[in-house]
């Protein structure tokens, strides 16, 4: 088998490299080896080159790669990280490669944890696998001639590698091998509830300008990018006895959802709203906490629906559905609180200002006894007025509190599950309507060790990730559609 492979591995002078190197040159499958570095003249490796650059993810990196590769195949390590090769590893990526026609091959992995390998399976790419942080794994496997036809968007600091992804989603295929190709170690050990709000710190602001612009681009080019135009809504259509509900689905949440009761009776508007909570067979002593107040105040529906096969989603469609729901469904999570008295005022006062579909907060992040939590203040400062909906395809959620014009939600249906359909729903009202945004704190995000999200194995983060992708995909061929349509 001939030399086929050209590999580009960063290096910042750690030993390991000088291992994998070495595992590399005896394959008889690798023609060259490039070690991608940031220093000037660092240390050599005997039977390497050495190429100065200034980030594995910058588009001049990209074009490094592509003019120095002499294969047919590029292996790009996109971290400095210890690489153990599994059992004819490369001729695994070699031989599926050369057999698909794939533009880029990655698989899944072993996680070297101390004396311990343990397996880290990753997920399938879809045509909704559009967002930035979408886990490839260290080593990525390209054609040549993928590389080759890859036409940057702009000139990219740190959406470099992103953007070339994304373009070889357009004319190639992305494959995952299933197996576990090699070992490597570790090298975010956070759990997954602390990794959750790093595209909305303030810190990441540059980096996300640059993978919101790169989205977008790829938008348009699939034909999935929408323009700032909306349909219009008329809140005078439809009469409800309440302007406003607020919606909290519970199940065993008996230390918070006082609390969380409790921040809406307080609060103060010049006009009626009511609470509807709908227990969902809550076995700790939550149902007794919501008939407590629900037998004091007329304002709390205590709500326990029929079926016993709902989840979150159908949660909300039970409260949304029912006959005393208000014009404006506005969510407030049973761990959570609302920061002020004005809070249920402030958001129909946005309804009424801009006549949007939907209106989000944003809203601090704290622990169990409200001290603020890094990054403090979400905001998703992000969303504009003119790309806010092309852009929430490559994030991963929108902000809270979320609140909705009540009929388009009984129109749309909320998906029946516990994990992303808050999203779902959000990108489905964005499609055709204008989603206000208030940048104000509205609201406590209380994260605990009982958060839902708080520590998941990588079996569930994938099994939740899985399912956003697929709602983007869903909500991608959805805006194809529409434009299409449009378009006649």
């Amino acid at each position: 088998m001939s030399k086929k492979i050209t590999a580009f591995l960063q290096y910042n002078e750690n030993d390991f490299t000088k291992i994998f190197v070495k595992e590399l040159q005896s394959s008889g499958l690798v023609s060259k080896i490039f070690l991608l570095s940031s220093k000037n003249n660092p240390a050599k490796i005997e039977g390497t080159n050495t190429l100065k650059i200034e980030s594995p993810f910058d588009s001049n990196t990209i074009k490094l790669i592509s003019d120095n590769a002499n294969s047919d195949y590029i292996l790009y390590l996109n971290q400095d990280i210890l690489i153990e090769l599994g059992q004819f590893a490369l001729e695994r990526f070699l031989y599926v490669a050369e057999n698909t026609n794939s533009g880029l091959l990655y698989s899944d992995y072993l996680e070297i944890t101390g004396e311990e390998k343990k397996p880290h399976q990753l997920i399938d790419y879809q045509l909704g696998s559009i967002r930035d942080e979408f886990n490839f794994g260290p080593i990525l496997f390209f054609s040549k001639e993928a590389i080759k036809n890859y036409k940057k968007s702009f000139e990219y600091k740190f959406a470099g590698l992103y953007d070339l992804s994304l373009s070889v989603s357009r004319t190639n295929t992305i494959l995952r091998i299933p197996e576990f190709l090699y070992s490597t170690i570790a090298t975010d050990l956070r759990k997954s509830g602390e990794k959750l709000f790093d595209y909305v710190n303030p810190k990441n602001r540059e980096v996300q300008i640059e993978m919101e612009k790169a989205a977008t681009e790829h938008l348009k080019m699939i034909g999935a990018y929408l323009k700032p135009e909306f349909e219009q809504i008329n809140f005078d259509e439809k009469k409800f006895r309440y302007e406003a509900s607020v919606i909290i689905p519970v199940k065993n949440r008996v230390k918070t959802i006082g609390d969380a009761i409790q921040s809406v009776l307080n609060q103060k508007t010049n006009f009626d709203f009511n609470l509807l909570i709908v227990d969902n067979y809550s076995t700790d002593g939550t149902t007794n906490v919501i008939k407590e107040f629900a037998d004091k105040n007329e304002k709390v529906y205590h709500l326990i629906p029929t079926r016993k096969d709902l989840g979150i989603g159908g949660c909300w469609n039970e409260a949304v559905h029912h006959n005393d729901c208000g014009m404006f469904a506005i969510q407030l999570d049973s761990d959570d609180l609302y920061k002020g008295i004005d809070t249920i005022q402030k958001i129909v006062d946005k309804f009424k200002e801009e006549k949007c579909a939907m209106v989000i907060g944003s809203y601090s992040l704290t622990d169990f006894k409200l001290n603020e939590l890094p990054p403090g203040i979400i905001d998703h400062k992000e969303w504009t007025p003119d790309n806010g909906r092309n852009n929430a395809l490559r994030i991963n959620g929108l902000g809270a509190p979320r609140a909705y014009y009540t009929p388009v939600l009984r129109d749309i249906k909320i998906p029946n599950v516990s994990y992303g359909e808050d999203y779902a729903i959000s990108l489905a009202i964005s499609r055709n309507y204008k989603i206000g945004r208030i940048f104000e704190s509205l609201y406590y995000c209380r994260r605990w060790e009982e958060n839902s999200d708080a520590a998941l194995s990588i079996e569930k983060q994938n099994i939740n990730n899985t399912y956003k992708d697929r709602i983007r995909t869903i909500e991608i061929m959805s805006r194809q559609k529409k434009n299409l349509a449009d378009s006649k």
